[in-house]
């Protein structure tokens, strides 16, 4: 095959280049080929509201009534939030909340459960 890594949200192996960044046909999914290239973990660290490192794929729970913005949907404390992935900037939380769906939170709203 490409010898391209599979995808790091679905585990797709249908991965193709874009210029500097890989793409999942199957999910949509966009990273880095650097990123991926250097280990993508090097010098970024997320940590929740009680210090505790985050990783993808924990589960985490919210510590505060957050509003969905655009919407009269809120996120209510206690939330259970599985498979988080992490990503760069201000909210550096992806993940599906069920009822709500797809979005970002940020770290200090969350603690690892």
């Amino acid at each position: 095959m490409s010898g391209l890594p599979n995808c790091p949200q679905c585990g797709s192996q249908f991965t193709y280049e874009d210029g500097a960044m890989l793409v999942c046909p199957e999910c949509a999914h966009e990273w880095s080929a650097q990123a991926d290239a250097a280990g993508e973990e090097q010098g970024r660290e997320v940590r929740d509201s009680n210090g505790n490192l985050l990783q993808d794929g924990d589960t985490v729970t919210v510590i505060k009534d957050l509003k969905v913005k655009g919407s009269s949907l809120v996120v209510k404390v206690g939330t259970k939030v599985k498979n988080i992935r992490l990503v760069d900037g201000d909210h550096d939380i992806d993940c599906k909340i069920e009822g709500i769906g797809a979005m970002s939170l940020k770290s200090e709203f969350v603690k690892k459960a």
